[in-house]
């Protein structure tokens, strides 16, 4: 598009005209006066700079001589009294900056001050070699020192030096100052023959004024308005207004296309705002969004006698409903139970309440008091009536394709300022609060108190000490046996590992499998374990030759199984120990399979191909109970204890463990009852046909040596 007058053309001939004009003024006023002035100006600094450092030099040399030879006798006699006397006088003199008097090697003796820090010291400026080595009277100089030395002697001995160092600084002070009264005369000089040039200037101001006038009004005060617009967009604020114009030139062009460009970016932002801040899945607030909102509700409570209440909540074995329905329907469970949650909120959270998922199965929610009638208690209490309607309202069954889906909440809470005053660790705690909700049972809220954040150090205490734990001795096999029941014949033994720590002494089985569960060092300590457990097996066969061939059991956890390096673990420990793949039993538990039962059963198909026995372990307590056996391929199940430990008086435990003998027996699998306790119990269970035992009443876990010992007298002592 053309413009009859365009702005750039406009700018362009003030400027050419203003510079046209400033060049003329300065270069007559610089043509009449800079250059005489400076010519005259530097002369007669070169003179007086010339003339002064000869007249110091002079001065310098005229107190060095007398003071060398002043102290040649105070040297001698290393009379420091009097050589700080005579070191003071001089160092008093004007224009002094230093006094140094120096040994025969470059040693300062006395530098005129009364606590001579630097006695003894070599001297290591820029011109102490040049003292140090002259012969004789010695001038030299630096940016901003003269430097006038001399030896110090008796007789033609050479005893040391002095150096009296003066400050060119004062010196080219004065030398500035009598040079700017030179300059000032000249410039007085100069204004008497500028009288000419004021008509010039006078014009020149007042064009250079209208040229000023013309390019605020036209330039400068649209490009400000443009550059405060785009200010507060970078600050954010994409809801301004921005410059209108109607001017038909290239800058009325430019504002408009601004205009629309702003316009254009806060829809933008709007669009990525609700993004960026907004779960995909649930529409609620996100991580992100939840976090900002946690920042300022904190910062703006602080010191204020207010609480704020942060719920941190996990849905209660969600994971199952992905792997065994799908994650299209694990998403339209999460939608479900956001609803509940939103509702719950709505109802009872009160004002301010926020609630946000954080990913996955999380959701967060904040409650604080906003009402001045608001109190404290209202807010712990409003925390916890709300996590129990949201208890009972995720345990109701959710409607799902014709099903019912069974869920459950756990809850933590942690409370501001009691437990923490910052974003993070509240958030932490909650998250701790939680965890211990999961650890009382799932399905229920925890306070936070100190004891949980005590419990989280001593599993990070636990796992650090773990690490290592093997290669240091610490861990230990013990063996408990596994007896047949019809004749009371010792036939194997199950592997448990022990822990036993220097300072927490034996740390219960229960703790630190859980811990290496958790942290994936059972990853690591799961082979070592199998590989230590088949070469005590192999001793077994050697101690005692005549007797049947034992099996050992060694538990595997749902991690090793998961990893897929089960099988190849299991054949180079089989490798290393010489053990018959026939006597190593691997155990696992129901829930080690639940997630990924395709994969579980290729492990364990590999495992059986290769003579390796398979049991399945804790039988009964996992989600699937007699459906596992129809599924999995297994060689033996193990009844839980807590079934074995009531059969005698609980008739639903004998009749549940009579149905595990029997179908187990008809789909060809070994039954093992673990935790017999007495004889009673051994007794039933051989009645109902149970294939193998094993529990205190049969044999404690035992060391190896102790095995080895009874295998010389296979029966049990109770059954003797």
């Amino acid at each position: 598009m053309k413009y009859t007058h365009g702005l750039q053309a406009r700018v362009l001939l003030m400027m050419l005209a203003a510079l046209a004009i400033l060049l003329v003024l300065f270069g007559l006023l610089l043509h009449r006066q800079s250059r005489m002035q400076d010519e005259v100006v530097g002369a007669s600094h070169a003179a007086m700079q010339a003339t002064a450092s000869e007249s110091l030099r002079r001065r310098g040399e005229g107190t060095v001589i007398p003071l060398a030879e002043s102290l040649a006798n105070p040297l001698y006699y290393h009379d420091l009294d009097e050589i700080g006397v005579l070191a003071r006088g001089a160092l008093a003199q004007p224009g002094v900056s230093y006094v140094r008097v120096f040994d025969r090697h470059g040693n300062v003796l006395h530098d005129g001050s009364e606590e001579i820090p630097g006695y003894g010291r070599e001297m290591t400026d820029a011109l102490a070699q040049g003292a140090i080595r002259a012969g004789g009277l010695h001038t030299q100089f630096n940016d901003s020192t003269m430097d006038v030395s001399a030896p110090i002697l008796i007789g033609r001995e050479r005893l040391g030096g002095i150096r009296i160092g003066y400050d060119l600084a004062s010196l080219r002070a004065v030398q500035d100052r009598a040079a700017a009264e030179l300059r000032g005369h000249l410039v007085e000089l100069g204004r008497r023959q500028l009288f000419w040039i004021s008509v010039l200037g006078c014009g020149f101001l007042v064009m250079g004024g209208a040229a000023l006038w013309a390019i605020q009004r036209w330039l400068v005060r649209p490009i400000e308005e443009l550059a405060d617009s785009a200010r507060a967009i970078e600050a954010g604020q994409f809801d301004i207004r921005s410059p209108v114009s109607d001017r038909n030139d290239e800058l009325g062009d430019l504002m408009r296309a601004f205009r629309r460009m702003s316009e254009s970016v806060a829809r933008h932002d709007h669009d990525i705002r609700t993004m960026a801040y907004t779960d995909a899945l649930t529409g609620q607030a996100n991580r992100l969004a939840f976090r900002e909102a946690l920042d300022q509700r904190l910062l703006r409570l602080r010191g204020t006698d207010r609480q704020l209440a942060l719920l941190f909540a996990d849905i209660d074995d969600f994971k199952r409903v992905n792997d065994t329905l799908g994650h299209d329907v694990g998403d339209e469970v999460l939608l479900a139970v956001s609803g509940r949650i939103r509702d719950v909120v709505e109802r009872i959270g009160g004002k301010g309440a926020l609630l946000a998922r954080f990913g996955g199965d999380e959701f967060v929610i904040l409650i604080e008091s906003v009402d001045d009638d608001d109190d404290d208690v209202d807010v712990r209490t409003r925390a916890a009536d709300l996590a129990e309607v949201l208890v009972e309202e995720l345990s109701a069954p959710l409607p799902l394709q014709e099903r019912d889906v069974f869920l459950g909440i756990s809850i933590g809470i942690s409370m501001f300022p009691e437990d923490a005053v910052t974003a993070a660790t509240l958030m932490k705690n909650g998250d701790i609060a939680m965890y211990q909700a999961k650890v009382a049972g799932k399905n229920c809220a925890r306070y936070y108190n100190r004891v949980m954040n005590q419990a989280v150090e001593r599993h990070v205490y636990l796992e650090g000490e773990l690490r290592g734990a093997w290669d240091r001795g610490e861990l230990s096999l013990a063996y408990q046996p596994i007896y047949r029941v019809a004749d009371n014949v010792l036939l194997g033994a199950e592997a448990l590992l022990r822990w036993t720590h220097p300072d927490l002494g034996l740390v219960a089985p229960a703790i630190f499998i859980d811990v290496a569960e958790q942290s994936g060092l059972i990853e690591v300590i799961g082979p070592l374990v199998l590989t230590a457990a088949c070469r005590d097996a192999a001793l077994w066969r050697q101690s005692s030759p005549e007797a049947e061939p034992l099996f050992v059991s060694v538990n595997v956890s749902p991690r090793q199984l998961r990893s897929g390096d089960l099988p190849r673990n299991v054949a180079e420990s089989l490798s290393h120990s010489g053990l018959a793949p026939h006597r190593l039993h691997v155990e696992l538990t129901e829930t080690a399979m639940i997630g990924d039962e395709a994969h579980a059963s290729r492990m364990l198909q590999q495992l059986r191909a290769s003579g390796v026995r398979v049991w399945l372990d804790d039988f009964g307590t996992g989600f699937s109970g007699l459906s596992h056996l129809r599924r999995v391929p297994v060689d033996g199940v193990k009844i839980d204890h807590s079934f074995v430990a009531d059969i005698l008086h609980d008739a639903d435990d004998l009749a549940l463990t009579t149905a595990i003998i029997a179908m187990a027996h008809s789909l060809g699998i070994t039954v093992v009852a673990e935790g017999v306790e007495n004889e009673a119990q051994y007794t039933l269970l051989r009645d109902r046909g149970c294939d193998l035992a094993q529990g205190f009443w049969l044999g404690h876990p035992m060391a190896m040596d102790d095995f080895l010992d009874l295998l010389k007298s296979p029966v049990p002592v109770s059954l003797a």
